[in-house]
Order: structure tokens, then C-alpha cells, then sequence
């Protein structure tokens, strides 16, 4: 049974469980432009017809009698109780918005961001962006020389530029470039170039601090 994990790539590049050809695909609503505390959850009929309920609740029940209870049928049976309305509604809205511009034209548009974004950056002095994909998402990280990515996010912060710090769930790769962390630069359809530069000026501060 194979689950794909989409929640970083269903807000970026078209999606066909049919042609994937998983048993189950999952995604979050906030990486959707959406918001938080939703998401979707995509399986085969087949497999969750021959599952159990996880929740007991209104709506998941067929019938239920003293002796026995027989359960709905696939999806109602895993949604038990009052759903999160005002998510779904909002998480609705979001998908409606991004089929509307295109994922097409979010991903071109990302590219280009990520295009001016790795330039820019590549001026800046003792700056690294680990990795040479030969196709990136729309996101880099980042080191700096003078800097350890906890006290530059912090530096960052006060110019209220908003960047990650951490291993970001994946010390495999830290292991692999033998860093500590990164600094993680994420763009998206808002992003805009005057951002980049505001990013580029903040980090010359940083290494300014610390250099």
C-alpha cells in the first residue's frame, strides 16, 4: 500500500491520482493558501471500503442495534461528528482560487521568482545554497559563513522578514552536507521581487553582525 505524501507539492504542480496510481494521497489545507487544521485525504474505494472506522460519531453508522452495528460506506464512515465547516469552506475557496489563476502559471511564475531569488543571493558574501537540482522547487536553503541559521532568522526577524531555521524535518540531509541547519527562503504566487532584495540586504546585515 503506497500513500503519497503531496503537502509539499499540491499547491505547486498539477496532481493526477490516476495516474499516479497510489492507494492514498494527502495534502494540507494551509500549504493550499488555506486554512490551518484541514486538509484532504485521497484513497481507493476498494481500501477503505475494507477498512475499520478510526472514530466513532454522527454519520459513520448504517445501523445500529443492540446486537450489532453496521458502518456507512466509504467516505462518510471516517468522518464521524460535526466536520470542520468553516475550514472546508475556506479550503474550498483556496482550491477554487488556485484553479482559477492556473497551477500552471503559479509554477512559471515561482520559477521566475526562484530564478531572480538564487542571482540575487549568489551576490551575497559567504553564502551557500546547498543543492544543484536540475529542477527546484520553489524554495532554497541556505547557509552563511558568519552565521549560524538560528542567529541570522533572528536578524532576519527583526526586518520582519520571515525565513525557517532548522533541520527542517530532515537531519538526513543536514548529515548528508555537514551543516548544523539551514536557513529556508520559501516562495509562492504572492512573492514579489522587491522581497527578494529586501531579503538580500537583510542578509549582508547579518553577515555585517557576525562577519
Amino acid at each position: 500500500v503506497v500513500l503519497v505524501d503531496a503537502a509539499q507539492s499540491a499547491a505547486h504542480l498539477a496532481i493526477n491520482v490516476q495516474d499516479l496510481g497510489c492507494d492514498f494521497l494527502a495534502f494540507s489545507g494551509h500549504k493550499m493558501y488555506g486554512p490551518t487544521g484541514v486538509g484532504v485525504l485521497y484513497g481507493k474505494y476498494d481500501i477503505l471500503d475494507s477498512m475499520p472506522p478510526w472514530q466513532g460519531g454522527g454519520e459513520m453508522i448504517d445501523q445500529v442495534t443492540f446486537e450489532k452495528t453496521t458502518y456507512a460506506k466509504p467516505p462518510a464512515r471516517f468522518e464521524a461528528g460535526t466536520p470542520a465547516i468553516a475550514e472546508v469552506i475556506g479550503l474550498g475557496a483556496a482550491i477554487d482560487w488556485i484553479n482559477k489563476t492556473g497551477i500552471s502559471a503559479i509554477h512559471g511564475y515561482e520559477l521566475e521568482i526562484l530564478k531572480y531569488a538564487e542571482e540575487k543571493l549568489s551576490q551575497v558574501s559567504g553564502l551557500h545554497i546547498l543543492g544543484n537540482p536540475k529542477k527546484r522547487g520553489a524554495l532554497l536553503s541556505l547557509t552563511l559563513d558568519s552565521a549560524h541559521p538560528h542567529d541570522a532568522a533572528m536578524i532576519l526577524d527583526e526586518d520582519y522578514i520571515a525565513v525557517r531555521s532548522g533541520h527542517h524535518c530532515a537531519q538526513p540531509v543536514m548529515d548528508r552536507f555537514h551543516v548544523p541547519a539551514t536557513l529556508r527562503a520559501s516562495f509562492a504566487a504572492y512573492t514579489e521581487k522587491w522581497e527578494i532584495d529586501r531579503l538580500v540586504k537583510g542578509l549582508e546585515r547579518v553577515d555585517k553582525i557576525f562577519g
